[in-house]
């Protein structure tokens, strides 16, 4: 945070790719390309965790919190790997290049990773790399692979609908079902090995231009999780391995009745007994991937609002408090520079930016926020920044700068806007001004989403919160990225000392 740098917010399922899902092949090497060209020296993206259309392919709702998402695996680079030929790719279909096809990718993506598998099991050369890769991810891979294979066996099911004893996890049982399922739990792992290589060749290539990976970490993991399966004792579960209280945020302002969210709370005594172990290896193994990392709704990392299971909204919760100053202080003994940005959006209370002020963890400043009541007091308007923090026209949980302009702001922010700003801004001119004046804040990063970039309005929208369907889809195309767009984001940055 010492440098003043730029950056832009892009997940890998919106690259451009042939596959019908932006993934890690060329796509995102020709974007790497791109920001170094436009003097951008940050890349964000989403969670890279495995998503699921029961979930809306959402990347915040996922089978692991340590696992990746086999669907952003290249096709291209399996065949430059040696693993497959262009003739095994033969059977793809023809995809839309301006959204995810999140169902006939993956129908296609698994195919491809079959054939890849199989020429593997003949490759006698590569099973070092990949027992190496193995033993270092045992502390996770050996049972999200066995539960992958158990999902796919009780033909998806949740773990708490299992037979008891493999539910329970009785050891033998765990012998027995390992064995049965030994060659399924194989290609899983396999599966694992060839994202986690072709993530480390793009960030080494990222990291040779300059380019740092920022990455996004959500506070909870699904219930229907290995991790949950595999640690039900850090999860506040009940008898029968349900959840007793799941998680969400109280009524507010935009909510009357809050939000529910579902996923399991955890049970943060039980964590301490274990000097929060399984949140250290959350991390270190996020770190290894990434430079930087934002931590979902980091408010519950000091209190948290828990809801008994039973009830139908938020209303009926109750703030809990969490250890959070021994809880960052164990973790930043393991990892002593720790690389977090705090997701601090929402009523925030003193005691949370205590932890933040104590660690010198930046906040977000999302310049949509900023146009509301008490414009000269708002925390997200452009005066009252701070270099320690970071600033976003808006994340992908908003409305693009111009479909927020168009749909979503009221009269009374337009009529900020214009007092702020000293001048009308229509829908042409909006989403400029916001990139602008989150380029010349004192913040010393600023993250602008390639929505915004390239001045798309609400068809371009990533994500919208309570909606489960839909969501996730845009995708850029690769005469998007053009020279000229390259030329005005380079010169823009470089006039406000950013690189």
């Amino acid at each position: 945070m010492k440098l003043r740098k730029s950056g832009i917010l892009l997940h890998f399922t919106s690259l451009p790719s042939q596959f019908g899902i932006g993934d890690l092949g060329r796509g995102a090497y020709d974007f790497a390309d791109f920001l170094a060209d436009s003097s951008q020296t940050l890349w964000q993206v989403l969670p890279f965790n495995p998503s699921s259309q029961a979930c809306g392919n959402s990347p915040y709702c996922s089978f692991s919190a340590f696992a990746a998402n086999p669907l952003l695996i290249a096709p291209d680079l399996l065949v430059k790997e040696g693993y497959i030929s262009w003739n095994d790719l033969g059977f793809a279909p023809v995809f839309d290049s301006t959204k995810v096809e999140y169902e006939k990718a993956a129908a296609f993506k698994s195919r491809v990773l079959e054939i890849a598998y199989e020429k593997f099991r003949q490759m006698p050369d590569e099973g070092c790399r990949y027992q190496n890769f193995v033993s270092a991810n045992a502390h996770w891979l050996e049972d999200y692979a066995l539960f992958i294979g158990l999902k796919e066996n009780f033909s998806g099911a949740p773990w708490n609908e299992w037979p008891v004893e493999i539910r329970d996890r009785t050891q033998p049982a765990v012998n027995e079902w390992t064995q049965r399922l030994a060659v399924r739990i194989e290609r899983e792992k396999f599966i694992q090995f060839l994202f986690f290589q072709q993530w480390s060749a793009l960030k080494s290539y990222c990291n040779q231009k300059q380019i740092q990976l920022i990455g996004d970490i959500p506070i909870y993991v699904s219930y229907d999780s290995s991790d949950v399966w595999k640690n039900p004792e850090y999860f506040k579960l009940d008898g029968d391995k349900k959840p007793l209280f799941v998680a969400g945020v109280p009524p507010d302002y935009f909510s009357e009745t809050g939000q529910l969210w579902g996923n399991p709370v955890y049970c943060w005594d039980k964590l301490r007994d274990s000097s929060y172990s399984w949140w250290i290896s959350r991390m270190e193994h996020n770190l290894k991937y990434l430079d930087m990392v934002r931590l979902d709704h980091f408010r519950g990392f000091v209190a948290y609002w828990e809801v008994p299971a039973c009830e139908k909204t938020a209303i009926n919760g109750k703030w809990v408090k969490v250890p959070a100053r021994e809880f960052f202080n164990t973790l930043l003994r393991r990892i002593p520079s720790l690389p977090i940005i705090a997701e601090d959006l929402g009523v925030i209370t003193s005691d949370v930016r205590e932890i933040m002020n104590m660690h010198g963890f930046p906040g977000m400043k999302p310049l949509l926020f900023a146009f509301g009541d008490d414009l000269a007091a708002n925390p997200y308007i452009l005066h009252n920044h701070v270099e320690n923090c970071v600033v976003y026209t808006g994340t992908h949980d908003n409305n693009t700068v111009k479909g927020w302009f168009e749909h979503d702001a009221g009269q009374r922010e337009k009529e900020n806007l214009l007092a702020y700003f000293g001048r009308e801004l229509d829908e042409n001119s909006i989403t400029g001004q916001l990139v602008r004046t989150a380029m010349m804040s004192v913040a010393s990063i600023a993250i602008i989403p390639m929505q915004d970039i390239l001045e798309l309005g609400a068809e371009a929208r990533m994500n919208t919160p309570s909606v489960t369907h839909g969501n996730w889809a845009w995708r850029l195309t690769a005469n998007q990225l053009t020279a000229d767009l390259s030329q005005k984001i380079s010169n823009l940055t470089r006039a406000y000392g950013r690189r």
